[in-house]
């Protein structure tokens, strides 16, 4: 029981910073905007964080630097494809280089320093249940801030106003700005909102999975997350389905080696990427499923009329 719960838990703080990072790329590309950047949100988000509680020793100052580096560099990214109208694809490409480099050169004093660890909950009398305790209400809050973002998330996009707007402003901008809605102003607040999950995924990384800051620490998190929105076919439960089973295959490795089975480590290592492959092939193989929920203007450049 007590290797089950172990498992168990590691899964889920494995799956937490994707699940993160994937819900805010998904209302981005809800509106019909393709980030590509979200590895380098990530890694901003993991130095700022990092730095923050280091330096003032309060984890969740750090979580609040974590998100206002992600949201900087999806700010930066909102003005180049938005107002410039530049290529989002080679965009979100840059905006990784952008990312990796520059957490690199903040980070290069903090590297080898011990980190401020984000604390789990405890709740009385709950927490202490046993098998379940600790794995529904022994989590830190990040944990439980990434299963309200799914449920929020599913609420404002197909039960609300605001979610319609979006959606269709991702189906067709030519006619959400024909009906008088701002489709630039629209785009700029999910691609905020897309920087704030993924650099509070950065944070999580840095400050709960583990407190350290050490250069490229993302590991192509970000790219998986990308991978996770189109493997939900754009669906924030599937999306929550998808994380944690590409975090069980992420830990499964790591247990793999750790009992001393003879498979290599490299590919043990490589899974997670070749399970993200294997994947997106199957989801690519159904038309069906993919164009019902696929934004049809995502990664089209909108210019309104002047």
């Amino acid at each position: 029981m007590d290797a089950t719960q172990a498992v168990i838990l590691t899964i889920i703080t494995a799956s937490t910073p994707l699940l993160l990072a994937a819900i805010g790329e998904l209302v981005t590309e809800r509106s019909g905007v393709l980030n590509l950047g979200v590895e380098g949100m990530m890694v901003m988000g993991a130095v700022c964080g990092f730095a923050a509680a280091y330096t003032t020793g309060n984890p969740y100052i750090g979580i609040l630097a974590g998100v206002l580096g992600g949201v900087a560099l999806a700010f930066f990214f909102a003005i180049l494809t938005q107002t410039l109208a530049t290529n989002q694809v080679a965009t979100g490409l840059a905006l990784t280089l952008l990312g990796l480099g520059l957490s690199g050169l903040i980070g290069e004093s903090f590297v080898g320093l011990p980190g401020v660890k984000l604390q789990q909950l405890s709740i009385p009398f709950l927490s202490s249940i046993p098998f379940i305790g600790p794995i529904i209400f022994g989590q830190d809050i990040l944990v439980y801030a990434s299963v309200a973002l799914i449920f929020g998330t599913t609420y404002v996009l197909f039960k609300t106003r605001i979610g319609l707007i979006i959606r269709s402003v991702g189906d067709n901008h030519n006619s959400a700005h024909a009906l008088g809605y701002n489709v630039i102003a629209v785009r700029y607040a999910c691609i905020m909102f897309g920087g704030a999950c993924s650099g509070l995924a950065g944070a999580y990384l840095s400050l709960a999975y583990t407190p350290q800051w050490i250069e490229n620490m993302t590991a192509g998190r970000g790219w998986v997350a990308l991978a996770l929105v189109v493997f939900s076919t754009w669906l924030p439960k599937r999306l929550a389905i998808g994380a944690y089973l590409f975090g069980a295959v992420w830990i499964m490795g790591l247990y793999v080696q750790a009992l001393g089975f003879g498979i290599p480590s490299q590919f043990l290592s490589s899974l997670p990427y070749v399970v993200t492959i294997i994947a997106l092939v199957i989801i690519s193989g159904n038309k069906t499923l993919t164009r019902v929920n696929t934004p049809a203007c995502i990664g089209q450049t909108f210019v309104p009329d002047r």
